[in-house]
């Protein structure tokens, strides 16, 4: 630093040779990407915000918007028939939670008996498959009434006649058939070398699919299952055909006795509570094993 004479400031001192010059920091790529991603998320949030704010007003000045709110959109309908449709969907997390856990049991078998190799095992992979397609190609509804009123028709001694029960038996036979296939992508998934390595250190046929082939398959696909178990939830409002009174049917039984719909608001508010955190507990999940996928190099 030097006077404005020419001379130097007093008490500076003047560079050496192992002083180190600091440059000023380049831009890098990172930096480069971050204003970027930052630059689109701007604009991602502002663009929503004004296609939102567009739809919003075409709506409040429709010629309909003053019967569709006081229809859909009741504050004290709302009130008055919450703790209706809240309990009901006490119901619907119960049916959620045994038929997710009967689901997983029976579609592992499945996969399992339809994966065996050998042809005295033909028998088992027959009945695996036709079960597989039987009930993926039957709506889930049509089990539902088909089982529900069907089975305790018969009166049979010891036979449930719960409406409940029925529906989550048709629950479960129908997404079985689902998770089934999606456990038999993951076992095909396991590279044969997998069953070689097994069966050369004396396993047995069973004892490699339950020591190497299922640990492996089953971690491989459990977004997927997640998947699935999103649209379990939403189908147990399908038991409300059989008079379950679960949160679909609790608000149908307050819209038809108060002429008024926003209890189905409430129901449908209900489901996106547990369906959306769950969807995106699946997508981070998906997310997690593409970038472990790309930092081992594909």
């Amino acid at each position: 630093m030097t006077l404005p004479g020419g001379g130097p400031t007093p008490g500076a001192r003047s560079p050496g040779p192992d002083d180190e010059l600091v440059l000023p920091r380049r831009p890098t790529i990172g930096d480069s990407l971050r204003a970027e991603g930052a630059k689109g998320a701007v604009i991602a949030t502002a663009s929503t915000l004004v296609f939102l704010g567009v739809v919003a007003i075409a709506i409040v000045n429709s010629p309909g918007w003053a019967r569709v709110r006081d229809v859909f959109f009741s504050w004290e309908d709302f009130a008055e028939s919450w703790p209706d449709v809240f309990s009901g969907f006490w119901l619907n997390v119960q049916m959620f939670v045994i038929a997710e856990v009967l689901v997983l049991v029976l579609a592992l078998v499945l996969a399992v008996l339809r994966s065996i190799p050998g042809p005295v095992f033909f028998p088992l992979r027959l009945l695996a498959i036709v079960y597989t397609d039987l009930f993926r190609g039957i709506p889930t509804l049509l089990v539902i009434l088909l089982l529900g009123f069907g089975m305790p028709a018969l009166r049979l001694q010891g036979l449930p006649t719960s409406e409940m029960f029925w529906g989550i038996v048709a629950l479960v036979l129908v997404y079985s058939a689902y998770v089934a296939e999606v456990y038999r992508a993951g076992i095909d998934s396991v590279h044969p070398s997998q069953r070689a390595a097994a069966r050369s250190l004396g396993l047995g046929q069973w004892q490699a699919m339950r020591f190497v082939i299922l640990p492996q398959a089953v971690r491989r696909v459990v977004p997927p299952l997640l998947n699935d178990f999103v649209g379990l939830q939403k189908e147990t409002a399908l038991v409300a055909v059989l008079g379950v009174r679960e949160a679909v049917r609790e608000a149908q039984i307050y819209s038809t006795t108060n002429f008024d719909y926003t209890s189905y608001l409430g129901a449908a508010l209900l489901f996106i509570v547990v369906t959306i955190p769950l969807a995106r507990f699946t997508d981070y999940l998906i997310a997690r094993g593409r970038r472990r996928k790309e930092s081992r190099g594909g």
